[in-house]
């Protein structure tokens, strides 16, 4: 893999980039190029393969949605395809690219889960010029043949570390079967672990590296404390801090029933909050989103499938209500915050007994986070009221030993007016045992 040895440019006029799309850049208020922009711009128009390792929230879209766009302008017929993890980040890409070609005639399609295949294959009927696809959805479609991917030019791996995160290794190894061998490719990401150099040697042609901060590096201007607290104090504490900030605050929690849990809360504390799971519909997603860029939630709260798909401008607060499972993604769940040049903070939880978690993420950001002292907290509210449909499937109640009653006429296991016999669902009886 070579390195890039492209020299800096103050503006977008120095890149390789057609006068009518500087004319649209201007018009869209792009003054002045990111890092990552400059540098992976100019390799990009030329076709060359890119491996790109940049921040969150530093113009990564741009970076490989300008030379995409203005390449299949000029070669007719050439398709191009972006893969990414998330639907939410799929719809973002999707709205950024339409942005820059929308009225040059640019035409995309979104192939993601939560939605009816027909409508997604009615646009794929109208030959776009670009595909935006979560691997899972894609390869349904390929498996139905109702997509084919032999006129595909250019492609791009977004958020390439999540993906293999969340398991896609073996979709997009099914995806790249059916690419065609003439093809550039480009690939971006926050971090760079082993397996992302793998892709880059397996299925990209001398790929120049781009990194313009070390892989798992945060933005300078966001700043960094933890809390050490008992579970039981979390809440509280939450009460606090949204009394203490005003502006947008994203929360992340580990589980989908915590979100849940903590919406409940949160709205009886008397702010407007939203979830975002993937249990919630898409409409409902989308919903959470939206009403978070426009103010209408002032407090979002998410599980990692967000962490990535959030481009907010203006989240003053980013709280890690739970640690992340991978320290690389206490990078991505921060870098919600400080985005477009602006300042944020990052405030984590942790348990006692959490601190080799919390020194897995110093090495990675090689800095050291700030143990704050634990402010005056309110009183404990009572539980939150949680309706029997939203708390999930419920569990059976239990014997002795811990053992399920799914069989006993006490736990209402056997069907009404048939004896219980006391055998296993394989035609065998247990023998009872003496107190």
């Amino acid at each position: 893999m070579e390195p890039n040895t492209q020299p800096s440019t103050p503006n977008f006029s120095g890149l390789g980039i057609a006068p009518d799309f500087l004319e649209i850049l201007s018009k869209l208020k792009y003054a002045q190029p990111t890092p990552i922009q400059t540098q992976a711009i100019p390799v990009a128009m030329d076709g060359q393969d890119v491996v790109g390792i940049a921040q969150t929230g530093t113009g990564k879209t741009l970076a490989f949605g300008l030379p995409m766009i203005q390449r299949l302008q000029a070669e007719k017929g050439a398709r191009g395809l972006v893969v990414l993890p998330t639907r939410e980040l799929a719809i973002q890409v999707d709205e950024s690219l339409r942005k820059i070609g929308g009225h040059l005639g640019l035409k995309t399609v979104i192939l993601i889960g939560g939605t009816s295949l027909q409508p997604q294959i009615s646009a794929l009927a109208r030959s776009p010029h670009i595909i935006i696809a979560t691997p899972g959805r894609l390869n349904d479609h390929l498996q139905q043949k109702t997509v084919k991917l032999d006129e595909v030019r250019i492609v791009v791996l977004d958020e390439a570390d999540r993906m293999l995160d969340m398991g896609f290794a073996p979709q997009i190894k099914k995806i790249f079967a059916t690419l065609p061998s003439r093809r550039q490719t480009m690939l971006f990401s926050a971090t760079m672990p082993y397996e992302i150099m793998k892709i880059a040697t397996t299925y990209m042609k001398t790929p120049i590296r781009i990194e313009v901060a070390p892989a798992g590096s945060t933005v300078d201007k966001i700043t960094q404390e933890v809390f050490m607290l008992p579970k039981e104090a979390k809440n509280r504490l939450i009460e606090k801090l949204l009394n203490d900030y005003r502006g947008a605050t994203l929360i992340f929690t580990r589980t989908k029933h915590t979100a849940k849990r903590l919406t409940l809360a949160i709205r009886e504390m008397g702010h407007t909050v939203a979830e975002l799971h993937s249990n919630r519909s898409l409409s409902q997603r989308r919903d959470a989103l939206e009403g978070f860029k426009s103010g209408k939630y002032r407090v979002l709260i998410a599980t990692d499938i967000a962490s990535r798909g959030i481009d907010v401008v203006g989240i003053e607060l980013v709280i890690n209500y739970d640690l992340p499972a991978a320290a690389e993604d206490y990078v991505h769940r921060i870098g919600r915050t400080a985005r477009a040049g602006a300042g944020g903070h990052a405030i984590s939880f942790i348990a006692p007994d959490q601190k080799r978690e919390l020194h897995a993420i110093e090495r990675l950001i090689n800095q050291t986070i700030t143990i704050s002292y634990l402010p005056e907290l309110p009183p404990a509210r009572p539980a939150p009221f949680m309706p029997r449909n939203e708390m999930g499937p419920r569990r059976p109640t239990t014997g002795g030993k811990g053992r399920p009653n799914f069989g006993s006429p006490r736990s209402g296991g056997s069907r009404p007016g048939r004896p219980h016999r006391g055998g296993n669902s394989f035609g065998g009886h247990f023998r009872r045992r003496r107190p």
